[in-house]
């Protein structure tokens, strides 16, 4: 774009083009830009952006960086999207314009504030360890750390004064012993607030929110002191919530710590299921209200545009959502960050149609009420994670909250303690402490076996360190199914030396949810046969009891899809999108599905409104690449067909090797529980003439039996009479249809 030497005068420009005809004219603008992308042949990219330009006057910038066509975003936010030809003077606007002709991924947010994100994790990272290394406790160091990353986030947007923080630090450089007294003086201040402060010297906001609640400050080393100066130079108002949360966790636990930087769960992959669920359906909402009210001005009932358009505001000031499995709450922050998008382009069309600025309080100023993390509820196991997830809810708000009002101040109390993040199981419900009662030798004598589900039958022998004399007050210990040590010609076997307490939840009953109007997130991804391993005999036995309903070889992610499922038919909830790992198109766990879209009874059915059958996925637990499904789920009598999404292409994203930009090709139609669209063969009864025809045969649970050759040899096959009644070959399908392993099982 030329450069322009502009004359007109600022004065009145903006204002003068407030009126009604020129907001009607531009959102009329914007609704047919978009009629000409949705008819674009399908071979055409989606544009990554719309420009809306009144000649003469003005552009506005809308962005859709997904490339699916489902949203354009005011860009960069709802209060900087419109350019006025004055504008163009000043060199980051005209910078802007220059980059979204020659290079408009540049421009994506997400990629800008990815590096920054990952620096400011690494930082973390590096001083969590150095205060392990001094003998501090995870839990304090993580309380700490958290006050004092929120300290430089708030010097950054302006909470605090600009470098405030980062210059207190700076002062104390020649007395760092006096770091922890001076730290804890000023988050006591934060946490009520003060007229004037006597470490920063200046009138303090009122924060609370439990995050200060604590002022306990760790004893500081002029090393550490170092690494927090450099930590706090980092520009934190960029950091990317989407991505903090996960990368902020491993760096507070150094079991997860050699992670870092790698295997976060990508922002565009979150959106892929957070579109269809939840931002879809209330865009289309906004769509109508928007419609609405412009008939409305055009019949000159200005008054009555403008209510229209203030109730949708109420109403998405209202709307909740749950993710109950959050993490560390990125799923949450990205629906919020999507909701403030929403809100700023609904604080826009009210101003348009003469209502009152944004800014201004009153109880018909639009901005009185606002989207805030009270509506983004989330159930989290790991207590860190869900400390964490309020953290990133509050950082992602007050990001949004600049971006969408300016430099107008939060209201007091900054950070409020919603406890819209639990603490809790997400599925199963007892009494007792959380994570289970012990079990003790006379809990099992005088309740008795049945009493404890998971008991193994022989559990005098197999429950209790063997050799250890019998004691009535004796705790129950079993295998911690982990540990293994070598023995010779057997190779790897349980070491049941290594043991952990055999525990009972006492009555057991399935969890309870919220009220909300969406549920979103991606569940553990943990397959039936590793349930025991990973949740122990008694967990899993017990989970089960408490859903008789289900089928105990179900992965355990069905658990809460089950229970999303019932709510949404039950009209408690009005969609809900899960992640599941694709083995859902199987049988054991298809049939969850089935109950749902076809029920016995003559409760409402189920309808699958979006689904990808199979999508390249990164579980941020441990690395390890899988596939996923995607599902969202909507009541029948709301919606009976839906679009499938099925991967044509998949290649690695050169910005991020952990990413793959999957190219989806999309039908329409009413999806079966197999995801797939067309006859439902799901559906389909085996045929009684091939009953008795074939038998899968032996199927092993594990592979603990299965020897070579060398091993059945050194064991006495071929040497000792009989044993080849109980040591024989071995062949799975893949045995047959592909190279042979040549081995054998051990059948007693």
């Amino acid at each position: 774009m030329p450069e322009l030497a502009l004359t007109l005068a600022p004065a009145d420009v903006r204002a003068a083009r407030r009126a009604d005809p020129y907001g009607r004219a531009m959102l009329s603008a914007k609704a047919q830009a978009e009629r000409y992308v949705r008819h674009l042949p399908a071979t055409e990219p989606t544009p990554l952006f719309l420009v809306i330009c009144d000649v003469g006057h003005s552009f506005e910038l809308f962005a859709d960086f997904t490339q699916k066509g489902r949203a354009n975003l005011p860009f960069p936010d709802a209060r900087a999207h419109r350019v006025l030809l004055t504008d163009l003077r000043e060199e980051k606007v005209r910078a802007r314009l220059r980059a979204l002709w020659l290079d408009p991924l540049a421009l994506d947010p997400a990629r800008l504030s990815a590096a920054v994100t990952r620096e400011a994790a690494r930082r973390l990272a590096e001083l969590a360890k150095s205060f392990e290394d001094a003998g501090n406790e995870p839990r304090q160091i993580a309380a700490f750390l958290t006050r004092c990353l929120f300290c430089m986030f708030a010097e950054d947007v302006g909470l605090l004064p600009k470098d405030g923080f980062r210059a207190l630090l700076e002062s104390l450089r020649a007395t760092p012993h006096g770091v922890a007294a001076t730290l804890e003086q000023l988050f006591r201040e934060l946490n009520t607030g003060t007229a004037f402060s006597t470490v920063l010297r200046v009138k303090l906001l009122h924060f609370n929110g439990g995050l200060f609640a604590d002022s306990t400050a760790l004893t500081v080393n002029g090393a550490q002191l170092d690494l927090l100066i450099k930590a706090a130079g980092l520009q934190w108002s960029e950091v990317e919530p989407a991505i903090f949360g996960t990368l902020l966790e491993r760096a507070l636990d150094p079991a997860e710590r050699h992670k870092l930087g790698a295997h976060y769960t990508p922002r565009a992959y979150v959106e892929r299921l957070i579109l269809p669920t939840v931002i879809e359906p209330l865009r289309a909402e906004w769509g109508n209200v928007l419609a609405s009210a412009i008939s409305q001005a055009e019949r000159g009932r200005t008054a009555r545009a403008q209510e229209e358009v203030f109730k949708f505001h109420r109403r998405l000031c209202s709307v909740r959502v749950l993710d109950p499995a959050c993490g560390s709450g990125n799923y949450l922050y990205v629906t919020l960050a999507h909701f403030k998008l929403l809100e700023g382009e609904v604080l826009d069309a009210y101003e348009r149609f003469g209502g009152a600025r944004r800014a201004e309080r009153g109880p018909r100023a639009i901005g009185a009420e606002t989207v805030d993390p009270h509506q983004f509820l989330g159930i989290e196991l790991n207590p860190r994670a869900a400390y964490l997830a309020e953290l990133v809810l509050w950082i992602g708000y007050l990001q949004w909250h600049y971006r969408t009002l300016g430099q107008v101040a939060p209201a007091e109390t900054v950070l409020r303690n919603f406890k819209n993040i639990e603490h809790r199981d997400a599925v199963l419900a007892y009494d007792g402490p959380v994570g289970g009662q012990p079990v003790t030798r006379k809990m099992v004598e005088d309740e008795g076996p049945d009493a404890f589900p998971g008991l193994p039958k022989l559990w005098e022998i197999y429950a209790f360190t063997p050799g250890e004399a019998p004691r009535p007050g004796q705790f129950l210990t079993m295998w911690d199914r982990r540990s293994t040590h070598q023995v010779l010609f057997l190779g790897v076997v349980p070491d049941t030396s290594k043991r952990v307490p055999f525990l009972r939840y006492p009555n057991a009953r399935p969890a309870d949810w919220p009220t909300v109007d969406y549920v979103v997130g991606t569940p553990p991804f943990l397959g039936s046969k590793m349930m025991r391993d990973d949740l122990g005999d008694a967990y899993a036995s017990t989970l089960r009891q408490a859903y008789p309903e289900l089928p105990e070889t179900i992965d355990f992610v069905m658990y809460w899809w089950h229970k999303a499922a019932l709510l949404t038919r039950a009209g408690s909830i009005h969609r809900f999108g899960l992640i599941t790992t694709n083995s859902l198109r199987q049988t054991s766990s298809r049939s969850v599905v089935a109950l749902h879209v076809r029920p016995v009874d003559k409760t409402p059915p189920l309808a699958l409104c979006f689904a990808v059958p199979d999508h390249p996925w990164v579980y941020t637990a441990d690395g390890a690449a899988v596939r996923i499904a995607m599902t969202v789920g909507g009541r029948a009598d709301d919606t009976q067909t839906g679009v499938l999404a099925e991967p044509t292409a998949e290649f690695v994203n050169d910005g991020d090797e952990h990413e793959y930009d999957v190219t989806l090709e999309c039908r329409r139609g009413v999806i079966s529980p197999d995801l797939t669209v067309g006859a439902d063969l799901s559906a389909c009864t085996p045929l009684r003439a091939n009953s008795d025809l074939v038998f899968m045969g032996a199927k092993l649970v594990g592979e603990g039996f299965i020897v070579t050759l060398d091993q059945a040899h050194a064991l006495g096959l071929g040497t000792v009479p009989g044993l080849d009644l109980y040591i024989k070959p071995f062949r799975n399908g893949r045995d047959l249809t592909e190279t042979p392993r040549d081995v054998w099982v051990i059948d007693l």
